[in-house]
């Protein structure tokens, strides 16, 4: 904003500063049409006030004519101006007198603005911290650049150039007939399940199949028990829905099962990440799974195992998955392909024990009906040609390579500042803080240099967090990892300077 971007509006020459951010993604004639509104909507430009001539506004904010004039376009289609000839361009006088009362474009929730309030589940989601930047260590994000595109196009082809009638008119709420019994023949080859394609119910990711398992599972005030640290996506889902969540910590060998039976009470839905817990990497011994359920099927609760990216084991195969231990009696098991393949394909899915087959695409049909067929077949096509497969074990070489490197740059530059875990699964490494430093500090200090490091402490509920950092690696080439970390060490050293000065200060 230059020196000279104050704008004399209206009769009575006051001086109002229009923020115009000339190196945003927003174009400039949205900013000051969306300024412009807000002064309208507060009451500081009243009904009647005459805005300045098009080139005195463009001279006065130095952008071009035909920017303002795009802005008061829009401002006279939507009401907020009105245009006479001789008489240029004033706020429309039809508006009601707003003396008195400040209104914004974008009410404060929970504010009184006179709009009916928000539940406070609602709240208590949107105050809750949004995903980083996509940039080094965002966690689990896979390297789109290595997908097979080709590959990909012609399944996609193959299928659109005649596709069947049936398939047009196709309303089944699990999904594409043929991908589910890819999921099912897969899921039993790869994963150990123990399940038939009728089990499987498609959904738009993993989260779409999460907040169903809410949906027709749980009563507002039901008890709900997850890890501590744990994956926030299942957090924000039961918390919408109601749940009384009972927080229970992980140690080694994954959830602590005794803790949760004594501090939980008639658990509704209990919820695991077994094969690579989110967000420290472990895996729960085969102990602590037989205890789970055992309690149950005493307890009379369902298991939600979220098994998000177990395909990346470096070392070995891939472990069972905990549903095929159960025999897919009290275990719901939860997969997606965005981690596997690329994000934007949105597919994701359950096996759900039989009798929860029903009920699960009675509530499916309240939310959407039934599934976006479009990309269904040519991932049905992919998975039966065994393309699907040759993917992942290319993935699975390069993610390991890039483990690798990450864990040596670690090892190298912050040794007595990390705890590097001796982790050969996954998308990402979580590093324990030995220093006396601040995990949030140091996201801070990270983000300054356009670096996305995720604080541990983020991941708990509890006030015992401990401290550490969550380091995506699957999305970001040798290179570019090497630098990351160079840049961490940066951060880090600021962060522990900061609270080395504010020791001395108090």
């Amino acid at each position: 904003m230059p020196p000279s971007g104050r704008v004399k509006l209206g009769r009575d020459s006051q001086l109002i500063d229009l923020d115009l951010d000339r190196s945003g993604a927003q174009p400039l004639n949205e900013q000051l049409y969306k300024g412009i509104k807000g002064l309208i909507l507060a009451g500081v430009l009243r009904s009647g006030a005459r805005l300045p001539a098009s080139r005195i506004l463009a001279r006065e904010l130095e952008i071009s004519r035909n920017t303002v004039l795009a802005a008061y376009d829009q401002l006279l289609a939507e009401g907020f101006t009105e245009a006479r000839p001789g008489a240029g361009t004033r706020v429309s006088a039809d508006l009601p007198n707003l003396d008195g009362e400040v209104r914004t474009a974008r009410p404060l929730l929970g504010s009184s603005t006179g709009a009916p309030p928000l539940p406070d589940r609602v709240l208590d989601l949107m105050s809750r911290r949004t995903p980083g930047a996509h940039r080094p260590f965002l966690p689990g994000v896979p390297d789109v650049s290595a997908f097979p595109f080709d590959e990909w196009g012609r399944a996609v082809g193959r299928f659109w150039r005649c596709p069947p009638q049936a398939f047009l008119e196709d309303r089944d709420g699990r999904g594409h007939g043929p991908l589910r019994r890819a999921i099912a023949d897969y899921l039993v080859a790869v994963r150990g399940c123990r399940c038939t394609a009728d089990q499987v119910i498609v959904t738009s990711g993993a989260q779409q199949g999460i907040d169903l398992c809410a949906r027709v599972l749980l009563e507002p005030g039901a008890s709900v028990v997850l890890e501590d640290p744990g994956y926030r996506g299942l957090l924000s889902s039961f918390h919408t829905a109601g749940a009384t969540v009972t927080a229970v910590p992980v140690d080694g060998e994954g959830l602590d099962v005794g803790y949760a039976r004594a501090h939980a009470a008639e658990p509704r839905i209990v919820a695991v990440t077994p094969s690579h817990q989110l967000p420290l990497g472990v895996t729960m011994s085969l102990g602590r799974r037989l205890e789970l359920l055992r309690w149950a099927r005493e307890a009379r609760f369902w298991v939600l195992e979220d098994d998000y990216d177990s395909e990346y084991r470096y070392r070995g195969r891939p472990l069972a998955a905990l549903q095929g231990l159960d025999g897919g009696e009290r275990v719901i098991y939860a997969g997606t392909f965005s981690k596997v393949m690329f994000p934007a394909l949105r597919l994701g899915y359950l096996v759900v024990p039989e009798q929860l087959i029903d009920p699960f695409i009675r509530m499916r049909g309240v939310v959407d009906d039934f599934p976006a067929l479009a990309m269904q077949p040519a991932l049905a096509d992919f998975m039966e040609s065994g393309r699907f497969g040759a993917h992942v074990r290319r993935m699975r070489q390069l993610y390991g390579d890039r483990q690798a490197v990450l864990r040596d740059e670690l090892v190298r530059r912050f040794q007595g500042v990390f705890a590097i875990p001796d982790d050969d699964a996954g998308m990402h490494l979580t590093v324990g803080i030995t220093a006396d430093a601040d995990d949030v500090a140091i996201t801070r200090e990270a983000a300054t240099l356009n670096i996305t490091a995720q604080a541990l402490s983020g991941y708990y509920q509890g006030a015992d967090a401990s401290h550490g950092l969550v380091l995506g690696y699957a999305a970001y080439g040798e290179d570019a990892l090497k630098d990351a970390a160079g840049l961490l060490e940066q951060a880090v050293g600021r962060a522990l300077a900061g609270d080395q000065e504010t020791r001395i200060l108090t």
